[in-house]
């Protein structure tokens, strides 16, 4: 009998044990929080390498809690589409440019105007500092939690018809330019014949003659191999765009305070290694694409940001007059610091 009760015993704790086991298996499972992290570069582009090293300190420091999975070279959609999906919940998180949150927070679009920052330093300056606290709450509204600035750069003109020297070299050129106003406005004002094609579709339609050219930051033509498909690049420099790394509210309270600042420690990092990384390689860059038979003209900045004054009010006009008022006073206190 006593050899009876002790063989029951051991069964029912086995039995105990078993059952406890199962048990921790799914919920240690449901402690992980996966998040989607979709952008719209080459796995060759800065920006992508920035990502994994973001996601892989999160999972590190987080110790395996926060898993992000990234979507690279529009997987999840154009850039507009991923922005609208991390807006709905449908995906965590993106690096949209000024230029895609705009659509959702005017705001964002002062950053836009041509010609207002002398260098990156002094991009960088205001918009880590004042503008930045000024956004966050803006965006928060409209469904965007506010991480980090990333990079995207100063934006230049390439084309296959002619070397860009003075704004009349613009003029007549079809341009493909993103569904962004201020850029739309921009190439307007200089006599470009514009014409929207998803960033996806570029370089077929470079490649097709189906426009004369394109304008984006070195890293963008570089990267997305536009360089092989066109014969002129004007390093114009006439608008700064960055990345903007942001996740849906939702997504965000998942996360427990501890992991939250993680996330942001780690975003800020990955945007700094960025910026170095895209900033260091421009004249590599530059260099390759004319060896590879590029011809590279450095057009005097003077004549067109007197060409595209008109831009500038239109652009005005479009994001609240307010909302320009306040951009430009920070942007001056900045420019001698």
């Amino acid at each position: 009998m006593r050899s009876y009760r002790f063989n029951l015993f051991a069964w029912v704790m086995m039995v105990g044990i078993f059952v406890l086991c199962l048990a921790s298996g799914p919920i240690s499972e449901a402690q992980v929080i996966q998040m989607k992290f979709a952008h719209y570069t080459e796995e060759t582009h800065p920006a992508h390498l920035a990502a994994k090293q973001f996601a892989a300190k999160v999972e590190e420091r987080t110790k395996g809690q926060v898993k992000i999975v990234i979507y690279p070279a529009n997987m999840l959609g154009t850039p507009p589409e991923q922005c609208e999906q991390v807006k709905l919940g449908a995906i965590d998180m993106n690096i949209p440019t000024q230029g895609q949150l705009e659509k959702y927070v005017r705001a964002c679009m002062t950053a836009q105007f041509p010609f207002i920052f002398e260098d990156y330093d002094h991009a960088h300056r205001v918009l880590d500092g004042t503008a930045f606290k000024w956004l966050v709450p803006l965006a928060e509204k409209e469904g965007f939690i506010l991480l980090s600035n990333w990079e995207w750069g100063f934006r230049n003109i390439t084309n296959n018809k002619r070397p860009i020297l003075k704004p009349d070299d613009v003029k007549g050129l079809k341009l493909r330019v993103p569904p962004e106003m201020h850029l739309q406005a921009t190439m307007e004002a200089l006599g470009a014949i514009v014409t929207k094609i998803a960033f996806s579709e570029v370089y077929m339609a470079l490649a097709q003659n189906v426009v004369d050219g394109q304008e984006n930051p070195l890293s963008a033509i570089y990267h997305m191999k536009f360089y092989e498909v066109q014969k002129h690049l004007a390093l114009t420099r006439h608008t700064y765009s960055c990345m903007m790394h942001v996740v849906n509210p939702q997504s965000w309270a998942k996360l427990s305070p501890e992991q939250q600042k993680i996330v942001r420690e780690e975003s800020k990092a990955a945007g700094e290694f960025m910026r170095k990384t895209m900033i260091g390689e421009e004249s590599e860059i530059i260099a390759k694409m004319e060896k590879a038979g590029v011809k590279v003209t450095r057009p005097a900045s003077g004549p067109f940001r007197k060409a595209v004054e008109p831009a500038g009010e239109k652009i005005a006009k479009y994001t609240g007059e307010e909302h320009v008022k306040q951009f430009m006073k920070l942007v001056e206190d900045a420019r001698n610091k």
